[in-house]
């Protein structure tokens, strides 16, 4: 079958280690099932991988992906949880598995014309959502999705900023929290990405680091070090910062004075479980609440879409479709 893999690992020039190539079907142990793959979108978790993080040189080739929406076996549409763990060995949520992994860094991902996972992993996709819109939801969405609705911790009619609109998360984030009702900031260096921003509902956007209107009540941040010293200073007391990544890099000041005085809290949030992605799913069938989408490309022209990554020249999902 067609895949795209990572055929290598390589830190300087990842996109060099990118391969388009024909792999064996996928074989599936019990428990697991295949799915005909219709669409997979792309994330930042794939070009870090041809970096070596997450992922092994001794695991390449590897087959990247993530997310993916497809055909079961019977022929039913079905979304792709793409969190491999042990619910139990989780306490009920296969997150907390301390073994857990995601598609892509021990089993093979979703850029092919069939991935095996799980059969727990699938869930079902109902009518409304096109499978180039559901492949956009179990990563970014998912991961918007848990920050917002269970580490946040947020009252109705609160306020939030989200760190580097443009993103997947963010503007996951700026979508569901703004069609939930929350008043909501953005950031982002580029005018045309704030611009973008209000339209999927934020109150306002503006540069990085600029100062608000006012204190709000949690930050989302992605961004790590470039952002931190702005989000810990946009906080009301008693305030929160819910982190998922450091794409700037992790190491900024703790700023632990501000902290401890203000009584800010930090939390930290990865990805989501599968009951919350069929809760997702559901929530985005029965709105008009969609991911944004930058540009559809067909698996074959998967390095165009990894080069618009790299560059950051992308405002939402970027899809392949096979």
């Amino acid at each position: 079958m067609f895949a795209i893999t990572a055929a290598r690992i390589d830190k300087d020039n990842p996109l060099s280690a990118l391969e388009a190539t024909e792999r064996p079907d996928p074989k599936v142990p019990d428990g697991w099932t295949t799915v005909t793959v219709k669409a997979a979108s792309l994330n930042h978790h794939d070009l870090w991988s041809l970096r070596g993080v997450g992922l092994s040189a001794d695991r390449c080739p590897m087959i990247l992906g993530c997310d993916a929406a497809g055909l079961d076996e019977e022929g039913n549409p079905v979304v792709v949880h793409g969190v491999i763990g042990d619910v139990a060995a989780g306490g009920g949520d296969e997150t907390l598995d301390p073994r857990r992994s995601l598609l892509s860094e021990v089993h093979d991902g979703t850029f092919a014309e069939k991935v095996a996972v799980p059969r727990r992993n699938l869930v079902p996709l109902p009518e409304g959502l096109s499978f180039e819109e559901a492949a956009c939801l179990p990563t970014a969405w998912l991961t918007a999705y848990r920050m917002l609705f269970e580490k946040a911790g947020l009252q109705p009619g609160g306020s939030v900023l989200v760190q580097g609109a443009g993103g997947g998360v963010s503007g996951a984030l700026i979508r569901l929290a703004s069609a939930t009702g929350y008043r909501v900031y953005a950031t982002s260096r580029s005018a045309a990405k704030r611009a973008r921003a209000l339209e999927l509902g934020a109150h306002a956007a503006v540069e990085p680091g600029e100062r608000l209107a006012e204190k709000v009540d949690v930050v989302f941040d992605s961004v790590g070090a470039a952002t931190w010293a702005h989000s810990v200073r946009s906080l009301k007391p008693g305030g929160r910062i819910v982190t998922c990544g450091a794409t700037s890099g992790d190491a900024p000041p703790a700023e632990l004075t501000r902290v401890f005085f203000l009584q800010l809290s930090v939390v930290g949030s990865t990805m989501g479980t599968r009951d919350q992605l069929e809760r997702l799913v559901g929530l985005c069938a029965r709105t008009d609440v969609r991911p944004e989408i930058d540009r559809v490309l067909p698996l074959t022209r998967a390095a165009e879409g990894f080069a618009a990554m790299a560059e950051g020249d992308l405002f939402g999902k970027i899809v392949f479709t096979l």
